[in-house]
């Protein structure tokens, strides 16, 4: 396993280890910068509107996203590793 793979499946298993929204929260807080929830929060409501079926200009006025954003969250959406199509079905409950 490469040093970068290392890494990540440490962050993974960190995220993983997390029991609540609230120790969710607090990680998250240390572990990023403001702009970087915010973008990755952005992200996440940019897949629930595409998943809805929004379009681009309707998404862009309601979350501000970039059209270079949206593009790449829909690319993930379409051909991604199932991300999103993971959670956001969970998030609807």
């Amino acid at each position: 396993m490469q040093k970068d793979e290392q890494d990540h499946a440490l962050l993974y298993k960190a995220i993983l280890s997390l029991n609540s929204e609230e120790e969710c929260a607090a990680f998250f807080q240390d572990l990023c910068t403001v702009s970087e929830l915010r973008a990755m929060a952005q992200r996440l409501e940019v897949a629930q509107l595409l998943d809805e079926g929004l379009i681009y200009n309707d998404i862009l006025q309601r979350t501000g996203a970039s059209s270079a954003t949206i593009s790449r969250v829909n690319r993930a959406l379409q051909y991604g590793a199932d991300g999103y199509k993971t959670v956001l079905p969970r998030l609807e409950k």
